[in-house]
C-alpha cells in the first residue's frame, strides 16, 4: 500500500510539475504598471493581492497592455519603443524587442496572431507575430507631402483589421492585415485638425477620433467605409473660451452605455453625452475638472470619471439614467487609471503619488482594499483579451 501511494505521488509530480507552483487559471489576474521603476506588478482580483513583479520593461511613462486570447500573455507597449511579452502565470519576460523610438500603444488582431504597435517616432505602425515577436509588416505614416505623422488611436477591428489616426496629417487609416505580408490600407484624408486619440464601439462597427485642433469628432463606419468619415459634434464649445489642457483625455476609456456614449470634452469641465443612433449631442454633465478617463461599469449603470491636474485626486461617479453625480471620492494623490473587475462589483484605482492601488465596492462606494505599488499608473485585467478595442 505504501509503494502504491509513493507511485501516485511521483506520478502527480511528473504530470503536474513542481508542487510549489500549483495549476491555476488566468481569468482573475491583472497587471499594474509601475511607471517609475520600469516594472509591472501582477495582481489577483479574487483575493485582492499582489502576486509578484516583473522588472526590465524599459520606459513605462505611458505604457499600455494587451492580452493574448488565452489570457496567459501580456503585451506591454513602452514609451521607449519596447514591446515586451510577459507570461502572466510564471511572471517573467518571454520576449522583448525595441521596435521604434517612441511608442504610444498597440492592439492585438481578432485572431490573436498579430500585435500592432503605434509609433510617434518615426511615425507609423509595425506589426509582429504574437508568438515570436518577429516583425511581419511595417506601415509608415506618411502623408501626401511625404511627411511622417505621429500615430495615435490604434485599435483592432473585426476581420484582422487595424484602425489608427495620423496626428499631424489629420487622417484616419484602415489597414487590412488578412495577409500580413501584403497589408491593404484605405486612407481617409481631411478628417479634422489633430486627431489625438480614438476608440471603437464594442461591436467593432464605429471608430471615433477626438480632435485637439478643433471642436468635434471624426466618425468612420467600418461596415460602410466607402461612405467616408463623418464629422459629429462640430463646434460643441463655440463661443466659449477653452481652458488650458493639462492632460489629454484618453478616449479608449470612453463609456458606451447602451444607446449613448459618454465622452470627455477637451479643455472643459464636462462630460458630453452622445446619442449613438443620431450621433448628436444629447446632454452635458458638469464635473469637477477636466476629465481624462470616463469608464463605464460593465452593467452600464454607472460611469466613473477621473481628472487632470489640479483635480487629479478626485474621482466622480455618474448615475447614467439620471445623468447626475452620485458620489465624489478622494482615493489619493494623482489618480491615473481605473479598471473594473470583470463583472463590475469592484473598481481598482491607481494613486501614483501615494504609491498605492485603492479598491472600492462599486455599489456602496466603500473602500475594500489597498495594495502598495510603486508609482502605479495603468491597471489592466486579463478579461480585456475578449473585448474589441482594448
Amino acid at each position: 500500500m505504501r509503494v502504491d501511494r509513493l507511485l501516485l505521488v511521483l506520478l502527480g509530480v511528473l504530470v503536474g510539475g513542481c508542487t510549489t507552483a500549483p495549476l491555476r487559471g488566468s481569468g482573475d489576474l491583472g497587471l499594474v504598471i509601475e511607471r517609475a521603476a520600469g516594472r509591472a506588478a501582477i495582481v489577483e482580483t479574487t483575493t485582492r493581492t499582489k502576486l509578484g513583479e516583473v522588472p526590465g520593461l524599459g520606459d513605462m511613462s505611458h505604457a499600455s497592455v494587451n492580452f493574448s486570447r488565452d489570457e496567459r500573455y501580456a503585451y506591454v507597449f513602452g514609451r521607449d519603443g519596447g514591446l515586451t511579452q510577459i507570461d502572466m502565470l510564471t511572471r517573467r519576460v518571454v520576449n522583448r524587442v525595441v521596435q521604434g523610438g517612441n511608442s504610444i500603444g498597440g492592439a492585438i488582431s481578432q485572431d490573436g496572431k498579430l500585435i500592432a504597435v503605434a509609433n510617434y517616432t518615426p511615425g507609423g505602425i509595425k506589426v509582429f507575430d504574437s508568438a515570436t515577436l518577429q516583425q511581419v509588416a511595417d506601415i509608415p505614416a506618411v502623408d501626401q507631402s511625404g511627411r511622417f505623422s505621429k500615430v495615435i488611436g490604434l485599435v483592432d477591428a473585426p476581420g484582422n483589421r487595424f484602425v489608427f489616426s495620423l496626428f499631424e496629417a489629420g487622417e484616419i487609416w484602415l489597414a487590412d492585415l488578412s495577409e500580413p505580408a501584403k497589408p491593404v490600407v484605405q486612407k481617409f484624408r481631411n478628417v479634422g485638425k489633430e486627431p489625438y486619440d480614438a476608440m471603437i464601439t464594442a461591436d467593432g462597427r464605429y471608430y471615433l477620433a477626438g480632435l485637439f485642433g478643433e471642436d468635434g469628432l471624426a466618425l468612420l463606419d467600418l461596415w460602410q467605409p466607402d461612405a467616408g468619415v463623418k464629422r459629429i459634434l462640430d463646434h460643441y464649445g463655440k463661443g466659449e473660451q477653452k481652458l488650458p489642457v493639462f492632460k489629454m483625455p484618453h478616449l479608449e476609456g470612453w463609456a458606451a452605455t447602451g444607446n449613448e456614449l459618454l465622452v470627455p470634452a477637451v479643455g472643459r469641465h464636462e462630460v458630453l453625452v452622445i446619442d449613438q443612433g443620431k450621433w448628436t449631442e444629447a446632454a452635458r454633465i458638469p464635473v469637477a475638472g477636466q476629465p481624462v478617463f470616463v469608464v463605464a461599469r460593465p452593467d452600464n449603470r454607472q460611469v466613473w470619471v477621473n481628472f487632470a491636474f489640479p483635480d487629479n485626486g478626485t474621482v466622480q461617479v455618474i448615475d447614467v439614467p439620471s445623468r447626475k453625480i452620485v458620489q465624489t471620492l478622494k482615493p489619493g494623490k494623482a489618480v491615473l487609471h481605473m479598471e473594473f473587475t470583470p463583472r463590475g462589483e469592484q473598481v481598482w484605482l491607481s494613486a501614483r503619488d501615494d504609491d498605492k492601488v485603492v479598491i472600492y465596492d462599486s455599489a456602496t462606494f466603500r473602500k475594500v482594499g489597498e495594495l502598495p505599488v510603486d508609482k502605479p499608473s495603468g491597471i489592466f485585467f486579463t478579461p480585456r483579451a475578449h473585448r474589441i478595442g482594448l
